[in-house]
């Protein structure tokens, strides 16, 4: 899998979420580490989903982690709060943030 890949399966993810309640403003950067590096967003605001291929310099957030541990997680197979636990991601800044887009995901 590549970069493009993966943000398509997070696009595909948050479009199919129910965001309506979501509140405010949610950007979280991804920082892909290990074999496959890369940088992407996603931006949840006014109730339209972005997951853009760029750094975000407002983020709330920044996750970084392997490909394979954000695919994992995005598939269920590695929950966000033992992921974090364990060192498989880091995640700097609001970490509220990104425990809500883990629940938008599911």
């Amino acid at each position: 899998m590549d970069i493009d890949q993966m943000i398509g399966k997070f696009y595909n993810r948050l479009k199919k979420a129910d965001i309506a309640g979501t509140e405010g403003k949610v950007a979280v950067q991804f920082n892909l580490t290990g074999k496959i590096t890369g940088v992407f967003y996603i931006e949840i605001l006014n109730g339209n989903v972005s997951v853009m291929p760029y750094e975000y310099i407002d983020h709330d957030a920044i996750v970084s982690g392997s490909m394979t541990n954000l695919e994992k997680m995005l598939t269920g197979k590695l929950v966000p709060q033992v992921a974090i636990a364990e060192g498989k991601i880091k995640v700097e800044g609001n970490v509220d943030k990104v425990m809500l887009l883990a629940e938008l995901m599911k």
